[in-house]
């Protein structure tokens, strides 16, 4: 089986030309937009997903890298998959590491919120559980909107471990972040903790609420019961 071909093929087959218009507003790689210059075919996550479990076990990651390569989004996103798939079911250290490293080579493809949300969490959060993390720290620190947004949202794996640290520290060092990506990034790793842990939400909430983009907050509050919810709002807690 010649995975790079017989996939493409595949997924090809599957092209929607008026979804890939809708695509191309909807992930805004118009002019000016934060996926400026992307390409799609209009294929659906479910068929995406489909290909790529009926393809995992055939794909080497030469071929992912290749399929990495490609200027189509959905074959992006099709070879995210299959590298989730790959770590998921590999049990060996020194191939899980050359998952990760693929992933990190290729950290310039994963160019908009969808690849970064199927992917960093199921990637890079497994491998860094109990690893140093500089790397993610890193990525906070760049001036890079999806490394970023990787930053912060790979925590969401921490969080279901109940490890908070990470999250909080990386939300303080986006809290004043201009793009609204973020905002709903980190608003959304702080409501996964709370629902793990309401104290530990809310007393960073309490601390750090009033300099927090409103977007951020609301995200981060969703939860609350609506008292709660207004004084936040309304700057009273």
């Amino acid at each position: 089986m010649n995975c790079t071909v017989e996939l493409v093929t595949e997924l090809k087959n599957n092209t929607n030309i008026e979804k890939a218009k809708h695509s191309k507003q909807f992930f805004k790689s118009f002019p000016g937009g934060y996926g400026e210059g992307d390409m799609f075919l209009g294929i659906t996550v479910p068929i995406q997903r489909k290909i790529a479990k009926k393809y995992y076990k055939f794909c080497t990651l030469k071929d992912i890298e290749v399929l990495l390569n490609n200027e189509f989004h959905e074959i992006r996103l099709t070879a995210l998959f299959i590298l989730t798939y790959k770590l998921e079911k590999s049990d060996n250290n020194e191939e899980i590491k050359k998952i990760v490293d693929l992933y990190i080579n290729k950290i310039s493809k994963v160019n908009n919120w969808d690849l970064v949300d199927s992917s960093a969490p199921k990637i890079l959060g497994p491998y860094f559980l109990n690893k140093d993390k500089s790397l993610l720290y890193n990525y906070a620190n760049s001036n890079n909107l999806w490394k970023q947004r990787i930053s912060i949202i790979t925590t969401q794996y921490f969080i279901k471990n109940n490890q908070f640290q990470d999250t909080l520290n990386i939300s303080k060092i986006l809290l004043n972040h201009s793009h609204d990506l973020i905002h709903k990034a980190v608003g959304w790793m702080l409501r996964e903790i709370g629902n793990r842990n309401f104290e530990v939400e809310f007393n960073f909430l309490k601390d750090h609420y009033k300099n927090m983009p409103r977007t951020m907050l609301r995200y981060a509050i969703e939860k609350f019961d609506k008292e709660l919810r207004v004084k936040f709002l309304k700057g009273k807690i």
